[in-house]
């Protein structure tokens, strides 16, 4: 079995990933550190595959921690790279964090993997890269323009470190990942209050909230709200298991869209919780967001051609496991 190395692996995509991994006979060896996820992830993945899982308790960003951990695993077939803050509006008002941290625990991973034969990397890249795109569906051909936030441009100069690296690298540039896995014994555990969407959405339907606040109404939209591309946490960690294969058997630099190609506004995703899980969920209308961008949503020819990935799994599947979670979570 292939030993792969999963930074972020207790974090929302990272357990996912993992799960995803086992299946297709990997071996993944996850390093996390818990700063935004919990043990609960890890107890999750678990009970998934019903055996333990390799976990390093390291920060990825600790040069001679990491050391010890490729000491330790010894030969690996490739990485991938999860551990990253995320939170758009966070990396606004703190953004020496996310220069730190993101950029910080890329470079290290790097120098481990050069220093151990390494070569096959994927990094979990971002649809901020390409900032406010001028043609939509976007595509990977688009030029990165001024990034909205510290955390987009955070992703644009990690995907610049691993074309001047000399790995073989994927860039997985994510849209809108929901939703949890059907079992809903893993999800998102981040620490900090929700800032994405969905999260919101559920902590409002459950009460931990009064309400959810809708950033703008006033956008060049249908509705007046923000439009995104929201893809199931499970097709995007059945992308990883792809990508990691292909990357296997091919050299070089690579970056692929994973979305669903599907333009859905804020309203419209309230809607589609709504309608699916028959709850009412109470919103208002507030002032635009700093770093937010009006409309994106992916073409993903690339990766279907390349990779053999499509996303699969509906919206509304992903708000009935999304809610499931929220239920069920500690």
């Amino acid at each position: 079995m292939k030993k792969i190395l999963v930074t972020g692996g207790a974090g929302y995509i990272g357990s996912h990933t993992v799960v995803e991994l086992i299946e297709a006979d990997y071996t993944p060896i996850i390093v996390d550190n818990l700063c935004n996820t919990s043990i609960q992830n890890i107890q999750g993945i678990e009970k998934i595959i019903d055996k333990k899982i390799k976990w390093h308790n390291t920060d990825c960003t600790d040069k001679s921690a990491m050391d010890k951990v490729f000491a330790e695993e010894g030969r690996m077939e490739g990485a991938i790279h999860f551990a990253a803050y995320k939170a758009v509006e966070e990396s606004v008002q703190n953004p020496q964090k996310y220069y730190d941290n993101n950029m910080g625990s890329l470079k290290v991973l790097l120098q481990c993997m050069q220093e151990n034969n390494v070569k096959n990397i994927i990094f979990s890249s971002s649809c901020t890269v390409y900032g406010m795109p001028d043609v939509l569906p976007v595509d990977e051909n688009a030029p990165f323009k001024k990034a909205e936030s510290p955390y987009g441009e955070t992703k644009q100069l990690c995907e610049k470190m691993l074309k001047e690296d000399s790995c073989n690298s994927v860039a997985l540039r994510y849209f809108n990942p929901v939703g949890s896995h059907s079992t809903a014994l893993i999800g998102d555990c981040s620490a900090d209050r929700p800032s994405n969407l969905v999260p919101i959405i559920t902590e409002v339907a459950i009460g931990k909230r009064e309400k959810i606040t809708i950033f703008g109404n006033d956008y060049k939209t249908p509705d007046g709200t923000c439009i995104r591309d929201y893809i199931h946490v499970v097709d995007l960690a059945k992308s990883h298991v792809k990508a990691m294969e292909f990357l296997i058997n091919n050299t070089g630099k690579h970056a692929f869209n994973v979305g669903t190609g599907i333009g859905v506004s804020v309203l419209d995703a309230i809607k589609a919780f709504e309608q699916t899980n028959k709850l009412s969920i109470n919103y208002s209308i507030g002032p635009r967001r700093d770093g937010d961008i009006e409309q994106i949503y992916a073409n993903s020819n690339l990766v279907k051609e390349k990779l053999g990935w499509e996303a699969k799994e509906t919206l509304e599947k992903a708000m009935i496991s999304a809610w499931e979670w929220e239920k069920l979570k500690e």
